[in-house]
C-alpha cells in the first residue's frame, strides 16, 4: 500500500512533509509509531522507508516525517530547538490523525532522529507509551567523553534500544552500561556484529534477515506496551 502524503505545520512560515504508512487492517495493533530519520539522510532513505514499510507489514501504523533542514534541502541539521519542535509537531499531528487517534503513541528513530524524540519525551512524555531508538548516538566517534545520556534519566515511558555491538556511536555494551548507570526503563536488542546502520559482515548472515529480525522484535515489543 502506497504512503498517505501529509503536509505538517512547523510554525506560521514552514511546514514538513510526512508519510503515513497504514497497518493493513486485519493485522493491526493499534500502535503508531513515529521515526524520525538521522542526520545524513531523509525519511526516503532506504533504511526509513524499508523500516515503515515493515513495521506497518506487521501491524503498526508508521509514520517518518523531514526535519525542517532536510524539507528545505540543506546538509546541516537544525539547532536542538528546531529540530525538537519540528518533532513536536509531528506528534501532535499524529495525535490528532483521523485514522491513528485510538492508537497507542511510540516514537523514535534512526540515530539523530531517535535522539531528539529521547529529548522530545524527557521534556514531555505525556502521550507517549514507548520510545524505539535504532542506533541511539550516545557519543561521537571515538568521543565517549562527550556522552548524550543525561537526559534519558528523565523519561519515564519504556525504551527499547537497538544497538550493534560495533558501532562508532556507541557500543551495545555502552548502552547496557548507560541503562545500569541511570536506571533507566529500557531494555536492549543487540545486533551482534553491527555497526551504527546494523550492517553485519557477511559472515554473520545476509543483511536482509538481519534487518527483519530487528522488525519482528520491535513489532513485538510495541505490542506488549500497556493500554
Amino acid at each position: 500500500m502506497e504512503p498517505e502524503t501529509l503536509n505538517i505545520k512547523i510554525n506560521e512560515r514552514e511546514s514538513v512533509t510526512a508519510l503515513l504508512y497504514p497497518a493493513p487492517k486485519r493485522v493491526r495493533l493499534g500502535v503508531t509509531i513515529v521515526l524520525g530519520h538521522g542526520a545524513g539522510a531523509n525519511q526516503l532513505s532506504g533504511f526509513m522507508r524499508e523500516f515503515a514499510l515493515g513495521l506497518a507489514a506487521r501491524g503498526i501504523d508508521s509514520m517518518t516525517f523531514n526535519f525542517l533542514y532536510t524539507e528545505q534541502k540543506r546538509k546541516l541539521p537544525d539547532a536542538k530547538e528546531r529540530l525538537e519542535s519540528c518533532y513536536r509537531a509531528v506528534i501532535d499531528a499524529a495525535l490528532k490523525h483521523a485514522k491513528l487517534k485510538k492508537n497507542r503513541l511510540v516514537i523514535g528513530g534512526k540515530s539523530m532522529g531517535g535522539r531528539i524524540a529521547s529529548q522530545v519525551a524527557a521534556a514531555n512524555g505525556k502521550h507517549i507509551a514507548g520510545l524505539v531508538l535504532l542506533g541511539y548516538p550516545l557519543h561521537p566517534p571515538g568521543r565517549p567523553d562527550k556522552m548524550r545520556d543525561q537526559h534519558l534519566k528523565e523519561i519515564q515511558a519504556p525504551m527499547r534500544f537497538v544497538q550493534g555491538s560495533r558501532d562508532a556511536f556507541g557500543t551495545a555494551d555502552e548502552i547496557r552500561a548507560t541503562i545500569k548507570k541511570h536506571r533507566l526503563p529500557a531494555t536492549l536488542y543487540v545486533i551482534e556484529g553491527g555497526d551504527h546502520s546494523f550492517k553485519v559482515p557477511k559472515s554473520l548472515g545476509s543483511q536482509e534477515k538481519v534487518y527483519e529480525a530487528i522488525m519482528d522484535e520491535v513489532a513485538e515489543w510495541t505490542s506488549s506496551l500497556k493500554k
